[in-house]
């Protein structure tokens, strides 16, 4: 076995970022250190312990010494910077600690420049589109139109590597995120939110009409195509949208959700959320598909692994 790549995921702990980790340790030639304040992230979400190619790091990304101190010692390759302040409730209601992430941003990027990283992978997000200007949203066509905290610190993300492959030739690539889901999302997002309520017969709540349109990628769909853009060096200094193309209105998944589970649950309407609830996500997923190259797992097949595995949702439930 020749040098193992070193490769670093913050918020290793969290829903995706764990999923990614254990994809990334199946591979012997890898060795993945999950660094991880577990403000929102889990111990339980780790990988197998009895693996030796990878450790975890309690760590603060937005606290510059705490970070650099792992990557100075570390020497990493790649470098997956996954840690964000998240939940639609929770960064609305704490917007001042949402900016707190550009620390984050800040700190890793430039730790990257200097230790000579390979190449920078950021997870941002379908929020920095905003209200749909035009459908689908396309990485290059489609202007963004951040205007929630969130989605402006995602922004400013994206920006710094742009800015920072142009004047130090740091590679990188971007993914944005559209509504993942899968057995280990807390319960502070929708689908997750649906299940836990439906399993407990609870009515199920809807922000608004409803008529709100979304996309679900199933966990599995959005780690294949991440981890094969790092191992076939795919979309480099480029953007990907990672989601779905099969859309569904909130109220109907609701439906579905109370469908599947067979639960007793009724629907309650409540306000709509005072601003960030975009009526419309629908991405052009065309270079996911191209990383992925196979169907992907339709909304039912999810639901049902999920439904398979409740241990995580049950745990979250409040």
């Amino acid at each position: 076995m020749g040098k193992r790549k070193r490769i670093l995921i913050t918020g290793g702990a969290g829903f995706i970022g764990s999923c990614l980790a254990e994809k990334l340790i199946d591979d012997p030639e890898n060795f993945v250190v999950i660094a991880d304040d577990l403000s929102t992230g889990e111990i339980n979400k780790l990988p197998d312990p009895s693996k030796d190619n990878w450790k975890f790091i309690k760590c603060d990304v937005n606290n510059y010494r705490d970070i650099a101190e792992v990557m100075l010692a570390n020497h990493f390759d790649y470098v997956f910077h996954y840690a964000a302040f998240v939940g639609v409730q929770q960064t609305q209601a704490n917007p001042n600690k949402v900016l707190h992430d550009i620390k984050g941003i800040d700190n890793i990027f430039n730790l990257s420049k200097n230790l000579s990283v390979k190449r920078v992978f950021f997870a941002s997000s379908s929020e920095v589109y905003g209200e749909p200007i035009d459908l689908p949203q396309n990485e290059e066509t489609t202007p963004l139109n951040s205007r929630i905290p969130y989605a402006v610190v995602k922004n400013v993300g994206e920006a710094y590597l742009r800015s920072f492959q142009k004047e130090y030739n740091m590679d990188y690539t971007i993914f944005r995120f559209f509504n993942t889901y899968g057995p280990r999302q807390s319960v502070d997002f929708v689908m997750s939110r649906f299940i836990e309520m439906a399993l407990n017969n609870k009515p199920i709540t809807i922000y608004g009409s409803g008529d709100q349109k979304r996309t679900f990628c199933y966990i599995d769909d959005n780690i294949e195509a991440t981890s094969n853009a790092f191992k076939e060096n795919l979309y480099i200094n480029d953007v990907v949208n990672i989601g779905s193309d099969n859309e569904i209105s909130i109220l109907d998944l609701a439906k579905h959700v109370i469908k599947l589970t067979g639960s007793a649950s009724k629907i309650k309407f409540l306000p709509p959320l005072p601003e960030g609830d975009m009526f419309r996500r629908f991405p052009d997923i065309s270079k996911m598909k191209n990383l992925l190259r196979r169907d992907l797992i339709t909304l039912e097949e999810g639901i049902k692994k999920i439904l398979a595995d409740t241990s995580f949702i049950i745990q979250n439930e409040k």
